[in-house]
């Protein structure tokens, strides 16, 4: 550790981390400040690795496997025995993934040639040429540690809820939903979003009645109507009871059990569970960030004010990820932190909002990039839509996988691609043909005039193109009237 680097980024997670390697990249010398303590071990890669994205796709790929063992494989002619799930084998291979990853990111500091310095951070003053940046070390003595540059990258928190207190056994956040030891024989999840879907859909695969929360009267509504009205039907289909329009206005342990009160439109209703996650969305975190009079404006809900680069109200300060304006995903922050290394360069880099994809890794999965249908015609613009059920796919079918659709949003006066929307088999990764597109100003007749090759999921990619000027080939397509 020095006393003075070029740049120091506070927080280890994806976006610091990687702005951290891409400053050294261009030749600064770089501090990456991370506190995390994970499995008693200090730990980079922030929520997403540690207990997030990673560990939380583990969980629903091995319940998957197990699921498609125990009810799939029969339709293929394949016969297996009493099919058992090891939750402790499982959790095992988790940490297993999560761990190599993580140690992944250590070594790829370290081969950057950028100190590590595991402890907590705060701007102490981001005012002077000079930044002064407080860090107090897991162990030993606190320094002040100067640097011309500080990204702030600490990252954001679960937000807890005054009628569903968590106590790490019975009522717990999303951290606590990845431990269960045993699989639970009632689920309560409060909010139907990516975390409480996914988390659930976990869960349910191994055997739990699962019961989703959710105080909107709307299912999903920040995706596509079309896409979450498809998406629920086949989630409800397969198990997961979700309420909408429910409140849930107490949760307590009572006898080992968690009761659990809930306002219906004015009627009150008490369910018992053996486990209640909640996960109503996260927050940023601030605590020991920020020093009193450092000088960083925030904005009224408590996150820090940037404008399009990522820049602070002070010159040389920079703030991304979860702590700032936008959605809370780690490939937003990734983006972000190599936006501001570069800047900082002198480089003329740019984050494309418009093209940010949203994934919920249930099955099929959930996943949108650009303009739903509502939100184009509230921009102002003359729509045309099309989609394509994936129960007209050959791949699909043949993969025992034809449920779902994808549909495309395109402006109708310039056929410009506005948005691509799933509900399908591997829609994580079909949409980013969207987001190409979009990145490329493609329009509908663009991807009409391509080739997809036969038989691929893809082709209904094609398709829904195809079907918004009325000429998909295998759908059944209403004349328009003149």
């Amino acid at each position: 550790m020095k006393n003075s680097y070029d740049l120091v980024v506070i927080g280890g997670g994806p976006g610091g981390y990687e702005a951290a390697i891409r400053a050294a990249q261009l030749g600064l010398s770089v501090a990456c400040i991370e506190k995390r303590v994970h499995k008693g071990e200090p730990a980079l890669g922030g929520t997403c690795l540690n207990v997030g994205c990673i560990p939380s796709k583990a969980l629903l790929d091995s319940s998957h496997r197990y699921e498609a063992t125990k009810h799939e494989l029969a339709d293929h002619g394949i016969t297996t025995g009493d099919v058992q799930i090891d939750i402790a084998k499982m959790l095992e291979r988790k940490d297993a993934v999560v761990k190599g990853l993580t140690a992944g990111v250590a070594g790829l500091l370290k081969g950057n040639g950028i100190d590590w310095l595991q402890g907590w951070g705060t701007l102490l003053d981001g005012k002077g040429e000079q930044k002064q940046v407080k860090f107090a070390p897991l162990e030993g003595e606190e320094t002040t540690i100067t640097a011309k540059y500080v990204i702030l990258a600490a990252g954001s928190v679960p937000i807890e809820i005054p009628v569903a207190k968590t106590d790490g056994e019975y009522i717990v956040d999303s951290t606590g939903a990845l431990e269960f030891s045993e699989v639970p024989k009632r689920l309560g999840v409060i909010g139907a979003g990516v975390i409480g879907l996914e988390l659930g859909s976990v869960w349910r695969r191994l055997g739990a009645e699962v019961v989703v929360y959710e105080a909107m009267p709307e299912f999903l509504a920040v995706a596509d109507k079309e896409i979450s009205k498809e998406a629920a039907k086949l989630l409800k289909k397969q198990g997961l009871d979700i309420r909408v329009d429910t409140k849930v206005t107490n949760a307590e342990v009572v006898n080992g059990e968690v009761v659990v009160t809930t306002d219906v439109k004015g009627e009150t209703k008490t369910e018992t569970f053996d486990k209640l996650i909640v996960c109503v969305g996260r927050r940023a975190y601030s605590e020991k960030l920020l020093a009193e009079g450092c000088g960083i404006e925030l904005t009224e809900r408590g996150l820090v004010a940037v404008d399009d680069q990522c820049k602070t109200n002070l010159d040389g300060v920079y703030a991304i990820g979860d702590l700032v304006r936008g959605p809370m995903l780690a490939h937003k922050a990734m983006e972000e932190g190599m936006m501001a290394a570069e800047r900082i360069h002198g480089e003329k880099a740019q984050v494309n909002y418009d093209t940010i994809i949203s994934v919920i890794y249930t099955h099929p999965e959930i996943a949108w990039v650009g303009l739903s249908e509502q939100a184009a015609i509230e921009k102002g613009y003359e729509v045309k839509t099309g989609s394509f059920s994936l129960a007209a796919n050959g791949r699909a079918l043949a993969q025992g996988e034809g449920v779902g659709l994808i549909k495309v949003v395109a402006d109708a006066k310039t056929d410009r691609l506005l948005g691509m929307h799933a509900v399908a088999v591997g829609a994580g990764e079909i949409v980013h043909q969207g987001m190409i597109a979009m990145e490329f100003v493609s329009s509908i007749e663009d991807l009409q005039l391509m080739t997809f090759a036969h038989p691929t999921v893809s082709e209904a990619v094609h398709e829904a193109a195809l079907s918004a000027d009325g000429r998909a080939i295998h759908a059944i397509q209403r004349k328009k009237r003149k």
